[in-house]
């Protein structure tokens, strides 16, 4: 007999109707030959220092670091049934050997090794890698079965994985926690992706805005945008400093003749977007449709092992084996109706060929899985969720367009001359629209510009003069956080330059929507729509925390090297000397660190050998109470009077605006408002007088926020 272990009960299902294992017993399915069963994710874990020893059940800091050579395991007593029926079945004496048939890829092999070292196993091991779920890919994995040995790189890296965060997060918690004396969780990844949050929450805080002004000159069939030729930036050629000098200009244009001095036509080429990998899926997803990746995975993984209809997408590659040419043309031929027609227009060749590219098939780029397409199993969808659809459709164009032409077009650009003053108009002449004819819902109107040539005469009928003003950077979403964990914080936006950085990033694509996941649920990050912000905790955090453990680009070279030893590049014993140098460091910083920082309430340490002192309120600098003059304190929630105990009722809470669409207040803000009574920022004008307060956003004229009574004497 051989056991098949799968890593969950769908999966297990499935590979048993594939096997012909129908007899059922309690957690498992048997056949004639094959037994299958599975876990339900991890069913063996990491032990917690004080099951190691009992006196790590008291936090103190003289027992940091705590550096085991070796950390135990342990079954995870939620399920510790379904590991008692694995441990039975691989252990018995008809079972002959066993098959791997958990997720191909990095936390799938541990979980796996992990059930097996638990249960003393020593029977001998196949692997079964598979890239999708239909009844055909499953058939041609048990075909081509490799054994285990050939993995067992991605087996080191996935334990020096689990002991560098165990190492880093129990060590560093810990100590953190207890100079502190808040509940602070540090973890290698999850810090350094806080820092990336934190970093655009300074840079928005920190934004002075600008106001300048345009001047648009109508010239009937078309409009220019004034500009000063003799301007070094470019893109700050066409603001004007003041109000009088765009006026100026507006007049002195209005109704007088202007002619074509230049026209230029620049042929300008867009290549189809590559194939998805996951974190590409999740970044698309969020930008189209407002998925957050947490949602994007669990959809996409749905896709993959409930309706077959996607390859697995866990990947972090976006490139096809040459070996799967014959597929990939099963799988854009067995695309429901809907895209038949996309199809029929790909550029086939000779004899029905699809047209080669190595930005779509390259075995170099091919890392454990190849990119996210469609099966060739025609995916139901009329029985597909609605959220479901829209992503299968994401990934079906994805998988025409590649094959389809670039785009190309004619970038047009026109300057216009009128008393003395150019004028830049700029518009496009599409050549071969190409790879967009796939994405009709997606083309937006093109700037028009009439035949012009160069003399030609026209008369500027209106000018117009517009207040703006430069804009802080937006914060980040999803798709951009993505982005900057992929890049190890790096803005990079060249296709070349995110492969080069591969493997280099921070986290995994299957880990990192669990890592935003996890910021939000320990309070350090907040979502308001599409927008993820730090929060005041996650500030205070990064603000006493080492550049060594907040550092994206430093931490991301940890996860290159777990890269580098699942390809059996680099040494284990090296990689965790290292992160118990790291180890050792946070614990010497925390201890003698003289930063000082004061965490909100909810915070604050109750048990764990701490004194749970609380740090309900903290002064607010340069703040004087409206009402009685006394200092202005902040607690998690407000700001309010120190002399409240005496009656005073002066309350400004601090999400009063953004409940409205306006900005958290801070300690900043108040100070400002509370001095002034009116503020303007990046995003519009605060105003705090008559016992009201009141936001108003830049370019409208009525409040969007309009607090009645907040304070008053009583």
């Amino acid at each position: 007999m051989i056991v098949v272990v799968a890593e969950k009960p769908s999966v297990g299902r499935d590979i048993a109707r594939v096997l012909k294992c129908q007899e059922r017993g309690e957690g498992f399915l048997k056949g004639e030959k094959y037994t299958v069963t599975w876990a339900v994710g991890h069913l063996v874990t990491l032990c917690e220092p004080d099951e190691m020893d009992e006196k790590y059940k008291k936090w103190r800091m003289e027992d940091l670091p705590i550096l085991p050579e070796n950390i135990p395991t342990k079954v995870i007593s939620k399920t510790k049934s379904q590991f008692s029926v694995i441990k039975k079945l691989i252990n018995a004496p008809e079972t002959e050997s066993l098959i791997c048939a958990t997720d191909a890829g990095r936390e799938g092999e541990l979980i796996f090794r992990l059930i097996y070292h638990q249960a003393k196993c020593k029977k001998p091991v196949d692997r079964l890698w598979i890239s999708s779920m239909t009844d055909e890919a499953i058939r041609e994995g048990f075909a081509s079965l490799k054994p285990a040995a050939e993995y067992d790189g991605l087996y080191r890296s996935a334990t020096c994985r689990s002991q560098a965060d165990w190492l880093v997060g129990m060590n560093a918690s810990r100590a953190f926690t207890l100079r502190f004396d808040a509940l602070l969780s540090i973890g290698r990844v999850q810090t350094p992706t806080l820092a990336i949050l934190v970093k655009r929450y300074h840079e928005i805080a920190n934004f002075k805005p600008e106001e300048y002004y345009t001047v648009t000159a109508n010239f009937g069939d078309y409009t220019g945008q004034w500009f000063d030729e003799k301007a070094e930036d470019e893109k700050k050629a066409a603001r004007i400093p003041t109000k009088e000098k765009a006026d100026e200009i507006a007049k002195k244009i209005k109704g007088k003749a202007a002619r074509v001095e230049a026209v230029s036509a620049e042929s300008k080429k867009e290549l189809p977007p590559q194939l998805y990998d996951l974190t590409s899926l999740q970044r698309e997803a969020n930008r189209k449709l407002g998925y957050t990746a947490d949602k994007t995975l669990k959809i996409a993984q749905e896709l993959y092992e409930k309706w077959k209809a996607i390859t697995y997408p866990r990947t972090d590659s976006r490139y096809l084996p040459m070996d799967m040419l014959g597929r990939t043309k099963l799988t854009l031929q067995k695309l429901p109706g809907d895209y038949r027609a996309y199809v029929e227009n790909i550029p086939w060749g000779e004899e029905g060929k699809l047209p080669l590219s190595r930005r779509i098939f390259d075995n170099a780029k091919v890392s454990d899985h190849h990119a996210i397409i469609p099966t060739p199993q025609t995916a139901p969808l009329d029985k597909l969720p609605a959220d479901a659809a829209k992503l299968f459709d994401m990934i079906a164009r994805r998988v025409i367009a590649v094959f389809y032409p670039a785009h190309e077009y004619d970038a047009i650009r026109v300057i216009n001359g009128c008393e003395g003053e150019k004028f830049k108009s700029t518009g496009r002449v599409v050549r071969i629209n190409g790879w967009k004819d796939v994405y009709p819902s997606d083309e937006k109107e093109e700037d028009q510009l009439p035949a012009l040539q160069e003399g030609d005469g026209r008369t500027v009928s209106k000018a117009t003069v517009k207040k703006e003003s430069t804009k802080p950077p937006a914060p980040h979403t999803d798709a951009s956080l993505l982005a900057a964990m992929e890049n190890a914080g790096r803005e990079l936006s060249a296709e070349k330059l995110r492969e080069q950085m591969k493997g280099s990033g921070l986290g995994t694509p299957a880990t990192r929507a669990a890592i935003i996941e996890r910021l939000i649920q320990v309070g350090y990050a907040a979502r308001k729509g599409r927008a993820l912000n730090a929060t005041e905790k996650g500030v205070s955090l990064i603000a006493i925390a080492p550049e060594e453990i907040a550092s994206p680009e430093t931490t991301g070279k940890w996860e290159l090297a777990l890269d580098e030893i699942a390809k059996n590049k680099r040494d284990t014993d090296r990689f965790m000397q290292g992160i118990r140098n790291l180890t050792t460091f946070l614990i010497d910083y925390a201890r003698d660190t003289k930063t000082e920082a004061n965490f909100p309430e909810e915070m604050r340490r109750k048990g764990k050998g701490g004194n749970g002192k609380s740090a309900n309120t903290k002064s607010v600098p340069d703040a004087k109470c409206p009402l009685c003059g006394k200092a202005v304190q902040e607690n998690t929630k407000a700001f309010g009077c120190a002399a409240w105990r005496d009656g005073c009722h002066f309350t400004l809470w601090k999400d009063c605006l953004a409940r409205g669409g306006g900005p958290q207040l801070n300690a900043k803000l108040v100070a400002l408002l509370l001095e002034k009574g009116s503020i303007r920022g990046s995003t519009g004008m605060i105003d705090l007088k008559d016992g009201k307060i009141s936001f108003t956003p830049n370019g409208q004229e009525n409040p969007s926020v309009s607090l009645g009574i907040t304070y008053e004497k009583k």
